[in-house]
């Protein structure tokens, strides 16, 4: 396939949308999708849409497309829920596949809530469990037979460093730990293949690479092997093995559906499995390629153009996710400039400047041209003025 396909997104004219890793664009068909479930399905069939619209096997349904993505088998991703309960899910069930051991290793790099959802885990088991984070680059030679679980997200969400997954799963398992994946940056962005790595668990959300919409559900990978066994520390009625016996006490389903909590989302897992039909078009193989060759030429051309910036992702896109992040004292109003003139990106505390580049979507003349506008920014001061320096609630 000939990438990329623009014609499967409703991207606004005159705009270059370099923030696919924070929030995917809309896909064509989705609208009508999340129509046809409002209208048709909720409105006309009511109640009744549970069985008629099988909602409730959309969990299982989507995840299967979700799987396939991630390198996973069919039967191993259920859907639901924010990725922030996902990851307290998942660390939860590894710390108790590793009950005589109390710490858990984590990165500098890695994403906040990661970290505050084992904070608030270690205070709830108050059993002397503790979080140690380390540089990215110590990880692999702090992980050693006092840690329980290892909770990394591959692809760090300011500068677009990719961890070795295989070797750090591998040494996690020599040293008797847990391994636990967040996919956040990396589903729909890098060729992952999580049932390769061996690991335990993986989490991850579908708002930014797979374009689920804002607000569309995350979802849990399970080994297979641990499917039945995993326990799901948040007891909700639908992880239960019957739900509608409606016992009185928790009895975890026998597979990966105990990792369900709540009702399902259905008007969001709609518009993502609409949203999903756009990697019917690829391989991940392709766009991990197509990626790399992006973010290699903007890195080429802001430096060529652009000297003020300073590049703080890795060079080598083996090791890069795909993002491009650069550092700039005046980060925030350059890029609140740069999205008044139509080239959309976004900015992460203290000075970053960060640039996703999906290639569903982008091509080499958005990078160019994305460049030219950033360019004469720079060059005629034009974020140098007060509109563009009030923060946003969101930046």
């Amino acid at each position: 396939m000939t990438l990329p396909r623009k014609d499967l997104f409703d991207i606004p004219d005159g705009v270059i949308y370099l923030d696919g890793n924070s929030l995917g664009p809309l896909p064509k068909g989705v609208s009508e999708a999340v129509q046809e479930a409002v209208v048709a399905q909720w409105g006309g069939e009511l109640i009744k849409g549970w069985n008629t619209c099988n909602w409730m096997e959309q969990p299982a349904r989507v995840g299967n497309k979700v799987a396939r993505l991630i390198g996973a088998p069919d039967g191993s991703v259920v859907m639901g829920d924010t990725l922030s309960i996902k990851v307290f899910q998942a660390l939860a069930a590894g710390l108790a596949l590793r009950p005589e051991r109390r710490v858990i290793l984590s990165d500098t790099g890695n994403f906040p809530s990661d970290l505050y959802m084992a904070e608030g885990l270690i205070a709830l088991k108050a059993h002397g469990h503790s979080l140690k984070t380390v540089a990215p680059e110590a990880v692999i030679d702090t992980i050693n037979d006092t840690v329980a679980v290892v909770m990394l997200t591959e692809v760090d969400y300011r500068t677009g460093r990719k961890h070795d997954m295989d070797d750090i799963t591998e040494r996690a398992h020599q040293a008797g730990a847990v391994m636990i994946w967040d996919l956040a940056h990396s589903a729909g962005a890098v060729d992952v293949q999580i049932a390769a790595s061996n690991c335990e668990f993986a989490v991850g959300c579908t708002y930014k690479y797979l374009n689920g919409g804002p607000g569309a559900p995350a979802f849990i990978y399970v080994r297979p092997d641990l499917a039945a066994s995993a326990q799901p520390a948040l007891a909700g009625w639908l992880g239960h093995k019957a739900p509608f016996a409606f016992d009185q006490t928790y009895t975890p389903a026998p597979n990966i559906e105990r990792m369900r909590v709540g009702t399902p989302p259905v008007l969001q897992l709609a518009a993502l499995e609409e949203a999903l039909k756009v990697w019917d078009t690829t391989t991940m193989a392709q766009i991990r390629e197509a990626s790399v060759a992006l973010c290699d030429l903007f890195i080429t051309q802001v430096e060529a153009r652009c000297p003020e910036l300073t590049l703080i992702s890795p060079r080598d896109g083996s090791v890069r996710g795909s993002q491009v992040s650069f550092s700039f004292e005046h980060g925030y109003a350059a890029m609140q400039a740069l999205i008044a003139q139509g080239v959309i990106g976004d900015f992460r505390a203290p000075n970053v400047m960060r640039f996703g580049f999906t290639p569903l979507y982008i091509d080499k003349e958005d990078v160019v041209g994305a460049v030219d506008v950033l360019e004469n920014i720079l060059n005629n001061r034009l974020w140098d003025a007060d509109v563009f320096k009030r923060t946003h609630l969101v930046t």
